[in-house]
Protein backbone atom coordinates (compact mmCIF):
# COMPACT_ATOMS: atom_id res chain seq x y z
CA UNK A 1 0.00 0.00 0.00
CA UNK A 2 1.54 3.43 -0.99
CA UNK A 3 1.91 5.92 1.77
CA UNK A 4 0.17 9.06 1.88
CA UNK A 5 1.29 12.43 2.82
CA UNK A 6 -1.13 15.60 3.77
CA UNK A 7 1.02 18.59 2.74
CA UNK A 8 -0.98 21.61 4.43
CA UNK A 9 0.26 25.05 2.76
CA UNK A 10 -1.01 28.44 2.62
CA UNK A 11 -2.22 30.15 -0.49
CA UNK A 12 0.84 31.56 -1.50
CA UNK A 13 3.80 31.09 -3.67
CA UNK A 14 6.35 31.24 -0.67
CA UNK A 15 4.06 28.58 1.19
CA UNK A 16 3.15 26.48 -2.28
CA UNK A 17 6.98 26.09 -4.21
CA UNK A 18 8.63 24.25 -0.88
CA UNK A 19 5.44 22.23 -0.60
CA UNK A 20 5.52 21.06 -4.13
CA UNK A 21 9.19 20.55 -4.36
CA UNK A 22 8.71 18.00 -1.37
CA UNK A 23 5.52 16.54 -3.50
CA UNK A 24 7.67 15.75 -6.58
CA UNK A 25 10.51 14.28 -3.73
CA UNK A 26 7.70 12.30 -2.31
CA UNK A 27 5.89 11.04 -5.10
CA UNK A 28 9.73 9.94 -6.66
CA UNK A 29 9.76 7.71 -3.55
CA UNK A 30 6.80 6.28 -4.01
CA UNK A 31 4.23 7.99 -1.63
CA UNK A 32 0.58 9.31 -2.66
CA UNK A 33 -0.21 13.14 -2.36
CA UNK A 34 -2.88 14.73 -0.62
CA UNK A 35 -3.00 18.93 -0.65
CA UNK A 36 -4.45 20.98 1.95
CA UNK A 37 -5.10 24.47 2.28
CA UNK A 38 -8.30 26.67 3.01
CA UNK A 39 -11.52 26.85 0.85
CA UNK A 40 -9.89 28.81 -2.28
CA UNK A 41 -7.53 25.32 -2.72
CA UNK A 42 -9.56 25.17 -6.07
CA UNK A 43 -7.38 28.17 -7.70
CA UNK A 44 -4.06 26.93 -6.28
CA UNK A 45 -1.55 26.26 -9.19
CA UNK A 46 -2.97 23.24 -11.26
CA UNK A 47 0.79 22.23 -11.14
CA UNK A 48 0.75 21.43 -7.87
CA UNK A 49 1.11 16.92 -8.38
CA UNK A 50 -1.38 16.38 -5.77
CA UNK A 51 -3.63 13.35 -6.31
CA UNK A 52 -6.68 15.16 -4.15
CA UNK A 53 -7.03 18.78 -3.00
CA UNK A 54 -9.23 19.63 -0.30
CA UNK A 55 -10.44 22.85 1.32
CA UNK A 56 -10.57 23.45 4.85
CA UNK A 57 -12.33 26.35 6.79
CA UNK A 58 -9.79 28.50 8.12
CA UNK A 59 -9.36 32.19 9.15
CA UNK A 60 -6.54 34.81 10.44
CA UNK A 61 -6.64 37.68 12.77
CA UNK A 62 -5.27 41.09 13.29
CA UNK A 63 -3.08 41.22 16.57
CA UNK A 64 -5.08 42.89 19.23
CA UNK A 65 -8.64 41.70 17.95
CA UNK A 66 -10.44 39.33 20.37
CA UNK A 67 -13.34 38.91 18.64
CA UNK A 68 -11.14 38.66 15.41
CA UNK A 69 -9.10 35.82 17.18
CA UNK A 70 -12.49 33.60 18.47
CA UNK A 71 -13.49 33.74 14.96
CA UNK A 72 -10.68 32.23 13.91
CA UNK A 73 -10.13 29.71 16.52
CA UNK A 74 -14.37 28.54 15.81
CA UNK A 75 -12.67 28.49 11.94
CA UNK A 76 -9.58 26.63 12.51
CA UNK A 77 -11.66 24.09 14.60
CA UNK A 78 -13.86 23.57 11.78
CA UNK A 79 -11.60 22.81 9.84
CA UNK A 80 -9.80 20.60 12.06
CA UNK A 81 -13.02 18.80 11.96
CA UNK A 82 -13.03 18.23 8.51
CA UNK A 83 -9.76 17.40 8.17
CA UNK A 84 -10.29 14.68 11.05
CA UNK A 85 -13.09 13.39 8.64
CA UNK A 86 -11.37 13.00 5.42
CA UNK A 87 -8.20 11.28 7.30
CA UNK A 88 -10.49 8.55 8.70
CA UNK A 89 -10.94 8.18 4.97
CA UNK A 90 -7.43 8.44 3.46
CA UNK A 91 -5.78 7.34 6.84
CA UNK A 92 -2.29 9.50 6.39
CA UNK A 93 0.83 8.28 7.43
CA UNK A 94 1.72 11.88 7.99
CA UNK A 95 0.83 15.38 7.99
CA UNK A 96 3.18 18.25 6.88
CA UNK A 97 2.37 21.78 7.05
CA UNK A 98 4.25 24.72 5.50
CA UNK A 99 3.00 27.65 7.51
CA UNK A 100 0.51 30.19 6.96
CA UNK A 101 -3.08 30.49 8.42
CA UNK A 102 -4.66 27.47 5.96
CA UNK A 103 -2.58 24.98 7.26
CA UNK A 104 -4.02 25.12 10.74
CA UNK A 105 -6.56 22.51 10.68
CA UNK A 106 -4.78 19.97 8.71
CA UNK A 107 -1.83 20.27 11.59
CA UNK A 108 -4.76 20.46 14.45
CA UNK A 109 -6.92 17.72 13.41
CA UNK A 110 -3.92 15.36 13.00
CA UNK A 111 -2.32 16.34 16.12
CA UNK A 112 -5.97 15.96 17.63
CA UNK A 113 -5.72 12.04 15.98
CA UNK A 114 -2.32 11.71 17.34
CA UNK A 115 -0.87 11.19 13.53
CA UNK A 116 2.39 12.01 12.75
CA UNK A 117 3.35 16.00 12.14
CA UNK A 118 5.97 17.81 10.18
CA UNK A 119 6.54 21.54 9.92
CA UNK A 120 8.59 23.40 7.77
CA UNK A 121 8.96 27.00 7.98
CA UNK A 122 10.80 28.67 5.39
CA UNK A 123 11.69 31.83 7.40
CA UNK A 124 14.34 33.16 9.53
CA UNK A 125 11.76 34.20 12.09
CA UNK A 126 8.81 31.45 12.62
CA UNK A 127 5.42 32.58 11.48
CA UNK A 128 2.31 32.75 13.84
CA UNK A 129 0.93 29.82 12.75
CA UNK A 130 3.99 27.60 12.97
CA UNK A 131 4.64 29.39 16.27
CA UNK A 132 1.84 28.09 17.79
CA UNK A 133 1.75 24.90 16.73
CA UNK A 134 5.49 23.78 16.94
CA UNK A 135 5.68 22.62 20.25
CA UNK A 136 3.02 20.07 19.75
CA UNK A 137 4.03 18.40 16.04
CA UNK A 138 6.53 15.27 16.01
CA UNK A 139 9.71 17.30 14.08
CA UNK A 140 10.05 21.03 12.95
CA UNK A 141 12.78 21.88 9.60
CA UNK A 142 13.74 25.28 9.08
CA UNK A 143 15.11 27.16 6.67
CA UNK A 144 18.12 29.17 8.09
CA UNK A 145 20.64 28.57 10.74
CA UNK A 146 18.32 30.62 12.92
CA UNK A 147 14.69 30.19 14.10
CA UNK A 148 13.88 33.77 15.82
CA UNK A 149 10.56 33.79 17.60
CA UNK A 150 10.16 29.87 18.04
CA UNK A 151 9.62 28.65 21.62
CA UNK A 152 13.55 28.04 23.09
CA UNK A 153 12.96 24.26 23.10
CA UNK A 154 11.88 24.07 19.60
CA UNK A 155 14.32 26.18 18.20
CA UNK A 156 17.30 24.11 20.14
CA UNK A 157 15.83 20.71 18.18
CA UNK A 158 14.84 22.07 14.68
CA UNK A 159 16.52 20.97 11.78
CA UNK A 160 17.72 22.69 9.11
CA UNK A 161 17.39 21.78 5.72
CA UNK A 162 17.06 24.62 3.93
CA UNK A 163 14.38 25.57 1.51
CA UNK A 164 12.57 23.37 -1.04
CA UNK A 165 13.51 24.73 -4.38
CA UNK A 166 12.07 24.17 -7.81
CA UNK A 167 14.11 21.67 -10.06
CA UNK A 168 14.85 24.15 -12.59
CA UNK A 169 16.01 26.31 -9.77
CA UNK A 170 18.06 23.43 -8.18
CA UNK A 171 19.73 23.06 -11.62
CA UNK A 172 22.05 26.26 -11.00
CA UNK A 173 23.78 25.07 -8.08
CA UNK A 174 25.73 23.44 -10.68
CA UNK A 175 26.35 26.06 -13.02
CA UNK A 176 29.35 28.35 -12.30
CA UNK A 177 29.01 32.27 -12.28
CA UNK A 178 30.61 34.23 -14.59
CA UNK A 179 31.21 38.04 -13.74
CA UNK A 180 30.75 40.81 -16.69
CA UNK A 181 33.38 41.15 -18.98
CA UNK A 182 35.55 44.60 -19.25
CA UNK A 183 33.55 46.10 -21.82
CA UNK A 184 30.70 42.89 -22.26
CA UNK A 185 26.71 43.31 -21.18
CA UNK A 186 25.75 43.29 -18.06
CA UNK A 187 22.54 41.64 -17.32
CA UNK A 188 20.88 43.05 -14.55
CA UNK A 189 17.46 41.07 -12.94
CA UNK A 190 14.90 42.98 -10.88
CA UNK A 191 12.25 40.50 -8.76
CA UNK A 192 9.17 41.97 -8.19
CA UNK A 193 6.87 40.50 -5.20
CA UNK A 194 2.70 40.59 -5.05
CA UNK A 195 3.22 43.14 -2.05
CA UNK A 196 4.63 46.56 -1.85
CA UNK A 197 6.08 45.81 -4.89
CA UNK A 198 5.52 49.90 -5.58
CA UNK A 199 9.00 50.82 -4.73
CA UNK A 200 10.78 48.57 -6.59
CA UNK A 201 8.80 49.08 -9.92
CA UNK A 202 9.58 52.69 -9.65
CA UNK A 203 12.50 53.42 -7.92
CA UNK A 204 15.20 51.23 -9.89
CA UNK A 205 14.23 52.51 -12.89
CA UNK A 206 14.95 56.01 -11.70
CA UNK A 207 18.35 54.81 -10.07
CA UNK A 208 19.34 52.90 -13.36
CA UNK A 209 18.82 56.00 -15.25
CA UNK A 210 21.05 57.92 -12.70
CA UNK A 211 23.92 55.93 -13.85
CA UNK A 212 27.16 57.13 -16.10
CA UNK A 213 25.77 56.81 -19.59
CA UNK A 214 28.95 54.32 -20.36
CA UNK A 215 27.63 52.09 -17.68
CA UNK A 216 23.59 51.61 -18.98
CA UNK A 217 25.14 51.32 -22.48
CA UNK A 218 26.54 48.07 -21.29
CA UNK A 219 23.23 47.26 -19.35
CA UNK A 220 20.25 44.78 -20.18
CA UNK A 221 17.70 44.84 -18.02
CA UNK A 222 14.89 42.58 -16.89
CA UNK A 223 12.13 43.70 -14.34
CA UNK A 224 8.78 42.45 -13.27
CA UNK A 225 7.12 45.75 -12.46
CA UNK A 226 3.48 45.77 -11.17
CA UNK A 227 1.02 46.63 -13.92
CA UNK A 228 0.21 50.18 -13.27
CA UNK A 229 3.77 50.78 -13.28
CA UNK A 230 4.97 49.14 -16.44
CA UNK A 231 4.33 52.36 -18.77
CA UNK A 232 6.29 54.30 -16.11
CA UNK A 233 9.46 51.73 -16.05
CA UNK A 234 9.12 51.57 -19.96
CA UNK A 235 8.92 55.36 -20.19
CA UNK A 236 12.27 55.82 -18.02
CA UNK A 237 14.34 53.33 -19.60
CA UNK A 238 13.84 54.10 -22.82
CA UNK A 239 14.54 58.07 -22.08
CA UNK A 240 17.76 57.16 -20.36
CA UNK A 241 18.77 54.95 -23.52
CA UNK A 242 18.88 51.24 -21.30
CA UNK A 243 17.99 47.90 -22.64
CA UNK A 244 15.07 46.63 -20.63
CA UNK A 245 12.56 43.89 -21.01
CA UNK A 246 9.16 45.06 -18.09
CA UNK A 247 6.90 42.91 -17.59
CA UNK A 248 4.61 41.63 -14.39
CA UNK A 249 5.25 38.11 -14.22
CA UNK A 250 8.35 36.01 -16.06
CA UNK A 251 7.45 32.47 -16.15
CA UNK A 252 10.97 31.30 -17.42
CA UNK A 253 12.48 32.72 -14.31
CA UNK A 254 15.33 30.07 -14.22
CA UNK A 255 16.31 31.06 -17.23
CA UNK A 256 16.35 34.36 -16.48
CA UNK A 257 18.69 34.10 -13.22
CA UNK A 258 20.50 32.03 -14.50
CA UNK A 259 21.74 34.60 -16.92
CA UNK A 260 21.77 37.02 -14.35
CA UNK A 261 25.36 39.50 -13.31
CA UNK A 262 23.06 40.70 -10.35
CA UNK A 263 19.92 40.49 -8.82
CA UNK A 264 17.39 42.96 -6.72
CA UNK A 265 14.57 41.47 -5.24
CA UNK A 266 12.61 41.48 -2.46
CA UNK A 267 13.91 38.86 0.93
CA UNK A 268 11.13 36.86 0.99
CA UNK A 269 12.31 33.29 2.14
CA UNK A 270 11.91 31.74 -1.24
CA UNK A 271 13.79 34.22 -3.07
CA UNK A 272 16.57 34.60 -0.73
CA UNK A 273 17.27 30.97 -1.15
CA UNK A 274 16.63 30.73 -4.64
CA UNK A 275 19.41 33.49 -5.10
CA UNK A 276 21.52 31.20 -2.93
CA UNK A 277 21.09 27.85 -5.06
CA UNK A 278 21.89 29.67 -8.15
CA UNK A 279 24.55 31.44 -6.66
CA UNK A 280 23.76 34.70 -7.51
CA UNK A 281 25.05 38.35 -5.96
CA UNK A 282 21.95 40.25 -5.25
CA UNK A 283 20.61 43.33 -3.36
CA UNK A 284 17.70 43.30 -0.79
CA UNK A 285 15.20 45.65 -0.42
CA UNK A 286 12.98 44.15 2.85
CA UNK A 287 9.66 44.69 2.62
CA UNK A 288 8.77 47.29 5.48
CA UNK A 289 5.53 46.14 6.71
CA UNK A 290 6.22 42.51 6.85
CA UNK A 291 5.37 40.69 10.22
CA UNK A 292 8.23 40.54 12.91
CA UNK A 293 11.09 41.70 10.04
CA UNK A 294 11.00 38.54 8.94
CA UNK A 295 12.44 39.79 5.86
CA UNK A 296 14.87 41.48 7.20
CA UNK A 297 15.99 38.87 9.29
CA UNK A 298 16.39 36.15 5.85
CA UNK A 299 18.03 39.21 3.79
CA UNK A 300 20.64 39.11 7.15
CA UNK A 301 21.49 35.11 6.26
CA UNK A 302 22.88 36.46 2.98
CA UNK A 303 24.46 39.72 4.09
CA UNK A 304 26.61 38.27 6.90
CA UNK A 305 28.49 36.02 4.61
CA UNK A 306 29.05 38.73 2.19
CA UNK A 307 26.59 37.57 -0.46
CA UNK A 308 24.14 40.68 -0.80
CA UNK A 309 23.49 43.90 0.28
CA UNK A 310 20.51 45.03 2.04
CA UNK A 311 18.76 48.61 1.08
CA UNK A 312 16.39 49.05 3.52
CA UNK A 313 13.60 50.79 2.51
CA UNK A 314 13.55 53.79 5.04
CA UNK A 315 17.22 54.80 3.81
CA UNK A 316 16.70 53.76 0.18
CA UNK A 317 16.84 56.36 -2.42
CA UNK A 318 17.22 56.60 -6.26
CA UNK A 319 20.51 58.08 -5.37
CA UNK A 320 21.65 55.73 -2.69
CA UNK A 321 20.64 52.45 -4.62
CA UNK A 322 21.93 54.06 -8.55
CA UNK A 323 25.67 54.96 -6.28
CA UNK A 324 25.41 51.12 -5.02
CA UNK A 325 24.60 49.93 -8.15
CA UNK A 326 27.89 51.22 -10.14
CA UNK A 327 30.03 50.58 -7.47
CA UNK A 328 28.90 47.10 -7.89
CA UNK A 329 28.85 46.44 -11.30
CA UNK A 330 32.05 48.20 -12.17
CA UNK A 331 33.65 45.51 -9.90
CA UNK A 332 33.41 42.18 -11.84
CA UNK A 333 35.56 41.11 -8.37
CA UNK A 334 33.40 41.29 -6.02
CA UNK A 335 30.52 39.80 -7.74
CA UNK A 336 32.30 36.50 -8.02
CA UNK A 337 33.00 36.80 -4.27
CA UNK A 338 29.47 37.41 -3.62
CA UNK A 339 28.07 34.50 -5.95
CA UNK A 340 30.97 31.96 -4.14
CA UNK A 341 29.66 33.52 -0.73
CA UNK A 342 25.99 32.71 -1.57
CA UNK A 343 26.36 29.12 -3.27
CA UNK A 344 28.81 28.39 0.16
CA UNK A 345 25.63 28.86 2.49
CA UNK A 346 23.06 27.09 -0.06
CA UNK A 347 21.33 23.94 0.58
CA UNK A 348 20.00 22.80 -3.17
CA UNK A 349 19.31 19.32 -1.85
CA UNK A 350 16.28 20.69 0.34
CA UNK A 351 13.90 19.03 -0.76
CA UNK A 352 15.52 15.37 -0.46
CA UNK A 353 16.54 16.67 3.13
CA UNK A 354 13.01 17.48 4.19
CA UNK A 355 11.78 14.01 2.58
CA UNK A 356 13.71 12.25 5.15
CA UNK A 357 12.52 14.15 8.05
CA UNK A 358 8.94 13.39 6.94
CA UNK A 359 9.62 10.14 6.11
CA UNK A 360 11.46 8.94 9.28
CA UNK A 361 8.38 11.07 11.69
CA UNK A 362 5.80 8.93 9.25
CA UNK A 363 7.66 5.63 10.80
CA UNK A 364 7.92 6.65 14.48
Amino acid sequence: MRRVAVLAAGGTGGHLFPAQALAEVLIARGWSIVLASDERVAALSQDFPAERRIGLSAATYRSGDPIGMARAGIAVMRGAAQARALYREIGPHVVVGFGGYPSAPALVGAIIDKRPTVIHEQNAVMGRANRFLASRVTRVACAFPTLLKAPPRVAGQAIRVGNPVRPAIRALFDQPYTPPGPDGPIRLLITGGSQGARLLSELVPEAIAALPEALRQRLSVQQQTRPESMETARRTYRNAVVDAEVAPFFRDMASRLSAAHLVIGRSGAGSVCEFAVAGKPSILVPLAIALDDDQGQNAKFLADVGAAEVARESQLTVASLSNALEKLLTNPARLARMAAAARSVALPDAAERLADIVQDAALG
